[in-house]
């Protein structure tokens, strides 16, 4: 049964505690410090306020004859304790576009100030100016006609449940647009409560009616959907009380969805209950996502950090601060888990990335790559067998780098455009040359900055300088005319995603930004001091481009940056094709889903444990070194053999060891040019071309061919990229 509610401007927003003195300087404080006289936002920053109201903390003496005060208004009676604590908690509403201010006052004077600035419902807060035109989708959500250009429309709640009765499945049937049932679920119905419910048991030991609340509505113009254990008829939990035994106190936030979208549109969200879902609800974990966290829909990572942080304020507005919140995502999802913990620290307390790519700025470089090299393989004048192909791609098979999937497009200006977008929308260069340019380069402009000359986005794509195919012409897999012609042919894109016979040059300014605006995974800003487990099944050698070295490509960064990556475990499964998950035959179906629930559970439980030993751990030390310490005993670094083995072992990406040998790691077309494992030189520094760097000798034309291809010089691997740093500055607006 669905049960709808208006929409309420006062209900939502982020995480974060963060308070300011009585002289109005805001310091940040990741944690509650027990002041007298003290105020502190709980629900968001003070500065990310959204929603008109904010949930706050307060600490004040008995007795002491205190107040509270908001904008002129004696808010007093709004405190009440939380539920075994001395500490005041109040849902303060009625604030103000723009700056409030909270007292605390004491016969009339002043003991303590917050200033709080409050955003609308429908954002922005720190993403930028909202990107126009966008398209609504209330209604393929299931949430009826959107009431407003912000794409709002009524909160809609709705309850399902595992049922103890056999359920019919059509296994080829398409998911719906607001979510078929997992196998096994139905509808419940409030008027008519089913006597069919099954029961399941939580991480803490609850056996609760396997019934789930499902909330789904409008915030930040993305559509979010909120799910937990709840039985109908019994109370919520609040911020002022303790988690109801449905609930175990934590909160994952699904971030699902792969590729890269170019949005302009609010998108669907996938499923109501599925294979990611289903495992961490009947444990207990409340689940929270958007469609603005599917990367698939739109992949600005700041768009993101701030629909997740809004999302989140709503929860903890209405249920609570979470005991931790965990990340999980996969693909084009756990890039963005990595940017998240990267540029937003404490949006997300531990991390689960699932078949990860770092980043998408690190993907357009080699995906691109892939089309100039076949365009150079079938022009070309010499025979190219698929292994030669493949060793200078760097994955294990040429098709990994030639299906469909891996192509120019993230560069192309017009192919990435969602179907909702109406053509006559689009840029063509003649006709429409101000139109919507949906490339991955043109959807970052609020981050990379637009080029004055022409208009469109600096783009950090460049291949100056990259001698490809030299680690296989050096290994004796490539001849050197094969060598020689490749890079002559390579060529590479102009401005709007075309190949070129010229090679692609770099925006400098591009490139600055992206650095330094935290659009590359480095390793910096909040990276070191978050729990992160890596993990993926390994399908290098089934023409999947979801390659195991995209995990070392995220440990050598963290060691550059942070002098380590012990906050990081490497976990390596066996062989499935990923493609079974999305091919909804039922033989594929229950292949999937007899390993990924388990795998899900327990992967999950393990980040829990990890998060409550760092808490409890109350010794000295920076939250670095207390992540690094505080792993569970059982988690380690290690793969399973396909027997089921489970082989403990430092993950290393060339090194000796059973699971190198079970599982080798691969490279891209960078790497096998000589790049480095970090892959992070977007645009390299030059040197001149010397024969001493090639094992096998090049004739005199031949080498004159490649000072004709390379006339300012071939890359220099041994320095930094051109604008290269750690991204240093966290919580940066647009």
């Amino acid at each position: 049964m669905t049960e709808r509610r208006p929409l309420s401007i006062s209900r939502l927003l982020l995480f974060v505690f963060a308070c300011f003195s009585l002289a109005g300087a805001h310091a940040f404080k990741p944690a509650w410090s027990a002041q007298p006289f003290e105020l502190a936002a709980v629900s968001s920053r003070p500065d990310m306020v959204s929603g008109s109201d904010i949930l706050v903390r307060l600490n004040a003496p008995a007795g002491s004859g205190w107040s509270v005060w908001l904008g002129g208004r004696d808010v007093t009676k709004s405190f009440k304790p939380a539920e075994g604590s001395s500490v005041l908690r109040a849902l303060l509403t009625g604030l103000k576009d723009g700056k409030n201010t909270i007292e605390i006052r004491i016969r009339g004077q002043v003991k303590s100030r917050l200033e709080v600035l409050n955003h609308l419902l429908s954002g922005p807060i720190f993403s930028g100016p909202h990107r126009e035109p966008f398209f609504c989708q209330t209604e393929a959500n299931g949430l009826g006609p959107a009431t407003d250009s912000d794409c709002s429309a009524p909160t809609v709640v709705q309850y399902y449940y595992k049922s103890t009765q056999p359920v019919r499945v059509d296994y080829k049937a398409p998911q719906l647009p607001d979510g078929s049932l997992t196998p096994g679920f139905k509808p419940y119905d409030l008027s008519v409560p089913p006597s069919d419910v099954a029961q399941t048991t939580t991480s803490d030991g609850h056996t609760v009616p396997y019934i789930i609340r499902r909330e789904i509505g409008v915030i930040n113009r993305g559509v979010y959907d909120i799910q937990f254990l709840h039985q109908p008829g019994q109370p919520l939990p609040t911020p002022w009380t303790h988690p109801t035994p449905g609930w175990n106190g934590r909160l994952v936030y699904t971030i699902l969805g792969g590729s890269c979208g170019a949005g302009y549109h609010q998108g669907i969200l996938l499923g109501s209950i599925g294979s990611t879902k289903e495992p961490l609800l009947s444990q207990g974990y409340a689940i929270a996502t958007s469609t603005l966290n599917n990367f698939d829909n739109d992949c600005r990572d700041h768009i993101s950090s701030e629909t997740l942080s809004m999302v989140k304020e709503h929860f903890i507005k209405e249920h609570g601060v979470p005991v931790h919140t965990i990340g999980w995502g996969g693909s084009g999802g756990a890039m963005y888990l990595y940017l998240a913990a990267q540029n937003y620290p404490g949006l997300l307390d531990g991390i689960l990335p699932f078949v990860s790519f770092p980043d998408q700025m690190t993907n357009a470089p080699w995906v691109t790559d892939c089309t100039l090299l076949d365009h150079a393989f079938q022009t070309s004048s010499a025979h190219w067998s698929d292994e030669q192909k493949a060793a200078v791609s760097g994955l294990a098979s040429w098709r990994a780098c030639s299906q469909p999937y891996v192509s120019w497009e993230i560069a192309n200006a017009t192919r990435l455009c969602d179907k909702t977008i109406p053509k006559d929308l689009i840029y063509e260069p003649t006709t429409r040359p101000k139109g919507i340019r949906c490339d991955f380069y043109d959807d970052q402009t609020a981050v990379l900055g637009r080029n004055p000359k022409t208009g469109f986005a600096y783009r950090t794509l460049d291949n100056v300088g990259v001698q490809y195919g030299l680690l296989a012409f050096n290994r004796g897999q490539i001849d050197s005319e094969q060598f020689v012609e490749l890079n002559e042919r390579i060529g590479g894109f102009d401005a709007d995603g075309a190949v070129t016979a010229a090679r692609t040059v770099a925006d400098l300014q591009g490139l600055r930004n992206a650095y330094e605006r935290g659009l590359l995974m480095t390793g910096g800003g909040g990276l070191s001091e978050i729990p992160i487990i890596d993990w993926r099944p390994y399908t290098d050698d089934m023409a999947d481009n979801h390659a195991l070295f995209m995990s070392f490509i995220a440990r050598a960064r963290l060691i550059a940056a942070n002098g380590s990556a012990a906050n990081q475990v490497i976990l390596t499964y066996p062989r499935y094709s990923s493609l079974d998950i999305w091919s909804l035959t039922k033989q594929q179906w229950t292949n999937f889903e007899s390993v990924y629930p388990e795998r899900a559970q327990y992967l999950v439980r393990e980040m829990d444990q990890w998060l409550n030993n760092i808490a409890a751990d109350g010794t000295e030390g920076s939250l670095t070194a207390k992540v690094a310490r505080n792993k569970p005993s059982d988690l380690a670094d290690s793969c399973w053999a396909a027997n089921g083995e489970h082989i403990v072992e430092r993950a290393t990406y060339d090194g000796p060891g059973r699971c190198n040998q079970l599982y080798p790691a691969h490279a891209d077309p960078r790497i096998a040019a000589g790049g480095p494992l970090a892959d992070d030189v977007l645009k390299c520094q030059l040197k001149p071309l010397n024969p001493a760097d090639y094992v096998h000798p090049l004739t005199a034309i031949q080498l004159q061919r490649l000072e004709a291809v390379f006339p300012a010089g071939v890359c220099d691997y041994t320095k930094p990229g051109v604008g290269q740093e750690v991204t240093k500055v966290t919580w940066q607006r647009f």
